[in-house]
């Protein structure tokens, strides 16, 4: 199992049916361990997928489905362990390396106009061959929550003391204190009046 793809389960387009194919499937424990390892997570208990291909024109397949995963991660205000269910739905559409720049420029464009739905761009075919487990993997990493609570976990700031020599006018405050006293020490001086008697 190459490291980088722990999760593969590949398709080859020409096979695929006319009526369309549909695949459903799990990750094995071994694939598991390596995807938490790489996304960096206490652990991936479950993780499947299900998709339905199916041929377009040009070599396009329109890959439709839903992946699910649970995954161990570790609580960013308790530090306590917690469990996170994952759902995503999958809508896209792959096509030969060869058109991915034509396509892709014709999204942009409709993402320029006033269309209020913008087709995502399209994945490359690699080498006749669609890996739906790398799909799936990329699918449930993108869904993974970077900071990750406890329902009921509630932040509380740490007390922090304020010094008053730290407050931004204080320095200015100092300031005019010493002005002041330099004035009271050079002020005028008597000039020795007449004595009373």
């Amino acid at each position: 199992m190459n490291p980088a793809d722990p999760w593969r389960v590949p398709v080859i387009v020409a096979q695929i049916p006319d009526t369309g194919l549909h695949r459903a499937f799990e990750a094995s424990d071994a694939s598991r361990a390596a995807m938490a390892k790489i996304a960096g997570l206490r652990a991936v208990l479950s993780a499947s997928a299900s998709f339905d291909l199916k041929l377009k024109s040009n070599g396009r397949v329109h890959v439709t489905g839903e992946v699910r995963g649970r995954i161990g991660q570790t609580c960013v205000v308790t530090l306590e362990p917690i469990e996170n269910d994952i759902t995503e739905v999958v809508d896209l559409m792959f096509a030969p390396p060869e058109q991915i720049p034509t396509l892709a420029a014709l999204v942009d464009e409709a993402a320029q106009s006033e269309d209020e739905e913008v087709p995502d761009p399209p994945e490359p075919i690699v080498n006749g061959v669609i890996d739906l487990g790398r799909l799936a993997t990329d699918v449930l990493f993108l869904a993974i929550d970077p900071y990750p609570r406890k329902s009921d976990a509630v932040f509380e700031a740490p007390a922090e003391i304020v010094d008053p020599a730290d407050h931004p006018f204080a320095a200015l405050k100092a300031l005019q204190t010493d002005q002041g006293a330099s004035t009271t020490k050079k002020g005028p001086k008597d000039g020795g009046g007449s004595k009373a008697g």
